[in-house]
């Protein structure tokens, strides 16, 4: 299973990113808990500059944006053969 996390406060960009990553897992159909991290300080230690930030499995793959959802697919299958 696939531990993934959503880095920010709760805007607009964060919901999109979080609803783009359920599309790209459910189309891969790859067991995931997806969690919304939204408390400033946890955000902090994933060392990250500006949100919205994308986290699978303890690696941060994206921050500051919303990536397309080829680039999170590829991040999802990636971390899924790695094991995840």
């Amino acid at each position: 299973m696939l531990d993934i996390k959503i880095l920010g406060p709760g805007c607009a960009n964060c919901k999109q990113l979080e609803e783009l990553t359920r599309n790209c897992a459910e189309e891969l159909g790859v067991p995931t808990r997806i969690e919304k991290v939204t408390d400033y300080a946890d955000i902090l230690t994933y060392d990250i500059l500006s949100t919205p930030g994308l986290v699978v499995n303890g690696k941060v793959v994206s921050s500051g944006r919303i990536p397309a959802p080829g680039s999170i697919t590829a991040w999802l299958q990636e971390a899924a053969a790695a094991g995840g």
